[in-house]
């Protein structure tokens, strides 16, 4: 694949990525961490330009670095994620889905997203 076309691709793939993300942090059900390390990854490959701004960005930047770098989670933040998570799920549950199948994939991924949110490491505020 020609070098022009793989890094135009790269860097949609990195914005897809990075609007998902983006969405993921309001939306429980949808992985923000994921989404933003794929766009990292693809920024990294493609545009040096794009991944500065990824790692510098004012409300994202942080996530990623600390993420990557493997520093960890408040506790507090761990603590309020996974009762939103719950709390939308719960929600989206008695109110918006009838299919008992839908049900239990909702309850799977919330049980999935909570076991990953807990097993991330914590850490404590000051070390941001």
């Amino acid at each position: 694949m020609r070098t022009a076309v793989k890094r135009r691709l790269l860097i949609g793939a990195g914005t897809l990525s990075t609007g998902l993300g983006i969405i993921g942090v309001f939306v429980p059900v949808l992985p923000t961490t994921p989404f933003l390390l794929l766009a990292a990854a693809c920024y990294m490959r493609s545009s040096e330009r794009f991944y500065q701004w990824l790692i510098d960005n004012r409300i994202l930047g942080a996530y990623v670095r600390n993420y990557i770098e493997g520093r960890g989670m408040p506790i507090k933040i761990k603590i309020s994620t996974i009762l939103l998570l719950w709390l939308t799920i719960g929600v989206t549950i008695a109110f918006a889905v009838e299919n008992i199948v839908v049900r239990i994939v909702l309850i799977c991924i919330a049980i999935g997203v909570t076991a990953h949110v807990a097993l991330i490491k914590k850490r404590k505020v000051k070390d941001i």
